[in-house]
């Protein structure tokens, strides 16, 4: 199982009857341990193996008495640190067969200590391999490069032969190419001679990189192989469509590495390798498969690159004449409080490469800053800090195109109701935008054009914006660029009835977009809404408030005539009650307290009671809306998480700063309000949908998208 618990850092991470896995991953090889260590390194945790993770005797007796994410690490460490079979399994209750297959692996890692690659005979390295031990691993047991193992590997023909999975039952001969990797004799794979296109798929999933990926690398392959190519995809997630023995011609069920890819490169000899669909699995693959041959179709890894290196794309759009955000690049602590005091606070920080807004924080002083680099340059991997001026009360926007290196196709405008600073991949999102002008449109597409060309994107490009109006005037900012399949393609496929998956696949194959006649925009006169949804039921205590780090693990999509319709039928299915009358609690930020009047006018005049705290309140009552004041918990009793508790409150709308004594201050309402199934909004712009929803109550209608896409003809 792949866990998240980095993205919830409240949650208790112990293992217990109450699911709390995010993805999962499969391997399969001839031996348990072979398996074991293919699985463990295509969890993607940045494991290799059974790598260390303490010598402390108390840390790892406390981590193996109990079940946890990283137990099995620990239980290796416990080999390591002399503890005995029986020992641990008194510790740990787990069956002594297993606990005997990983210390015999320990003991093989520890006679390989103070040896050296050169020493290694052909026998040797091949019993290694038929062990699982990757070529990083016994890079770092040996002190050489993952490299040079595989130079040695090469050169004394020490290499994997494909296994087919029978799946006869030994009946008859298989005759489905669903194969794995294993160190033996004879090689079943039988590649063929025909054109060839592999996929690289998405791996385990996670927050972040979902099953979003795992639809486009399945409609890639439909489409390559009706248009004649033989299609062979590559992952290790048995929870996917990908890994289904029929969607493509050949399947590989092997981890996401670069040792594991080149090799099946190397038997099958493939037209080209399709990086773009997978998330960023693949994508960080991308630059060292072509430095070893390996032909990419589609958008270029340099290209990839310019999108992802600050510098690199600060350039182009300066050529562009594109705005972005003031922004700087930091490499060390200093040097980001220094760049921060010349852009100015509140900033957007973030490692680079990363996905699902990993380790992404609003910081609002040098305080913050300060503490956010000593914790983030753990997970930065090398790679600098980003520092962007965050962009108060800006409208964000996601636009997803298909480009065959000429003509550009906008696949669908999405407007996310979350104002900017809170993730994409949690916010939700309208197709067509429901508040934007033409004019603005326009300009974002203008923009998603220019910049798609000027990538020379074949294939699948998404670009997030965020619009700022200041007394009158909008201005379009460039968040990012990302020339690859987003999350956001499966609910603009279905809004639109447009495959753009299968068509950006063709594109990278060399059919334009002109000879598959996809010329022409496709703008549905309804309105479709995702909305996201969140796990945080499984976590008791985490706090479910939205920020840039995304932590929603699936989301719904509601279909309307209107705006308000689709809205509320996005709630509905992401498992919102929103109740009919009731009480409605107000608690927000200085800066939200007009648009909160706005709101309680909404729902004063459809007949809701309204409770707020003491601030929130008085500016509702100088507005001439009646309204009960309540305490903050703070405060002393009876406070909001009482009313909470007693089934006084129907709905909470709560916003809060970013300060984080005031995030602390409104927790347990959040909370509370989570406990108790109390719908809760955290974001004026998502309460405010939510009572939009609301109005079309009695006015909801079913629709097939068959009949809607019809529309579209």
């Amino acid at each position: 199982p792949r866990f998240a618990f980095e993205k919830f850092p409240q949650a208790d991470n112990h293992l217990t009857t109450q699911m709390k896995s995010v993805g999962e991953v499969m391997a399969i090889g001839r031996t348990f341990q072979e398996s074991f260590q293919k699985a463990l390194r295509g969890l993607e945790v940045g494991s290799d193996g059974l790598d260390e993770h303490s010598s402390d005797r108390d840390e790892i007796v406390e981590e193996i008495g109990e079940p946890g994410p990283e137990r099995i690490w620990f239980v290796a460490d416990a080999f390591r640190i002399g503890m005995t079979l029986s020992e641990i399994f008194e510790e740990t209750a787990i069956d002594p067969w297993f606990l005997a297959q990983i210390e015999e692996l320990v003991q093989i890692e520890g006679r390989l200590a103070g040896r050296s690659l050169a020493e290694l005979t052909v026998d040797e390295l091949r019993f290694l391999k038929r062990k699982g031990f990757s070529d990083r691993r016994l890079a770092k047991l040996l002190a050489a490069s993952a490299s040079d193992v595989r130079a040695m590997r090469l050169r004394l023909d020490v290499r994997p032969v494909y296994k087919r999975v029978d799946t006869c039952a030994a009946e008859f001969s298989t005759t489905t190419a669903y194969m794995y990797s294993t160190y033996e004799e004879e090689c079943e794979a039988e590649p063929t001679d025909r054109r060839k296109v592999i996929v690289l798929g998405g791996g385990p999933n996670r927050i972040g990189q979902g099953i979003e990926f795992d639809y486009c690398c399945v409609h890639a392959a439909f489409a390559l192989r009706d248009h004649g190519f033989e299609t062979i995809m590559i992952n290790c997630n048995p929870e996917t469509v990908s890994t289904d023995y029929d969607t493509s011609d050949r399947l590989y069920f092997e981890p996401l590495t670069l040792e594991d890819v080149l090799e099946i490169v190397d038997k099958e000899k493939p037209f080209g390798v399709i990086v773009q669909y997978g998330g960023q699995t693949p994508l960080k693959l991308a630059r060292d498969l072509e430095a070893n041959g390996v032909p990419i179709i589609g958008t270029s890894p340099d290209s990839i690159d310019i999108a992802e290196d600050r510098e690199r794309f600060q350039k182009l759009l300066h050529e562009l004449g594109l705005k972005q955000p003031p922004n700087r690049t930091a490499r060390a602590e200093d040097e980001a409080l220094r760049l921060a005091a010349e852009i100015g606070y509140p900033l957007v920080v973030r490692p680079s490469y990363v996905l699902g807004g990993r380790a992404m924080e609003i910081v609002h002083d040098h305080r913050d800053l300060e503490r956010y680099m000593r914790d983030a340059v753990k997970v930065s991997n090398d790679s600098p800090v980003l520092l962007d001026r965050f962009l108060d009360d800006a409208i964000e926007v996601d636009v997803d195109c298909i480009s065959d290196g000429e003509r550009v196709l906008i696949g669908g405008v999405m407007e996310h109701i979350e104002q900017a600073g809170v993730h994409s991949g949690d916010s939700a999102c309208s197709l067509p935008p429901y508040s934007l002008s033409n004019a603005i449109v326009d300009e974002l597409k203008r923009q998603t054009e220019q910049m798609a060309r000027a990538l020379k994107v074949v294939g699948l490009m998404n670009v997030q914006f965020a619009i700022q109006t200041d007394a009158g005037v909008s201005t379009v900012y460039v968040l990012e660029v990302n020339p690859r399949a987003s999350r956001t393609v499966p609910f603009v496929s279905k809004a639109t009835g447009r495959p753009l998956a299968k068509i950006a696949a063709l594109a990278m194959v060399g059919i334009s977009l002109q000879a598959q006649g996809e010329t022409r925009e496709v703008i549905p006169p309804y309105f479709s809404i995702k909305e996201s949804v969140f796990p945080f039921a499984k976590f008791p205590g985490v706090d479910p408030l939205l920020g840039p780090e995304m932590r929603s693990t699936g989301e719904v999509m509601g279909v309307g005539e209107t705006f308000g319709e689709a809205l509320f039928k996005s709630q509905l299915g992401a498992g919102s009650t929103l109740p009919e009358s009731g009480t409605v609690f107000l608690s927000v930020m200085d800066s939200d307290k007009p648009k909160a009047v706005a709101l309680a006018r909404l729902l004063h005049d459809k007949g809701y009671q309204l409770v707020a705290t003491r601030g929130t309140a008085q500016a509702i009552e100088q507005a001439g809306i009646p309204v009960s004041t309540v305490n903050k918990v703070k405060d002393g009793r009876p406070h909001v998480v009482d009313l909470l508790k007693n089934g006084d409150v129907h709905l909470v709308i709560t916003t809060v700063s970013e300060v984080r004594s005031q995030i602390a201050d409104s927790r347990s309402i959040r909370t509370t309000a989570l406990a108790q199934r109390v719908t809760y909004y955290t974001t004026m712009a998502g309460g405010r949908a939510a009572i939009e929803g609301l109005q079309q109550f009695d006015r909801l209608n079913v629709y097939d998208l068959q009949s809607l896409h019809r529309r579209l003809l």
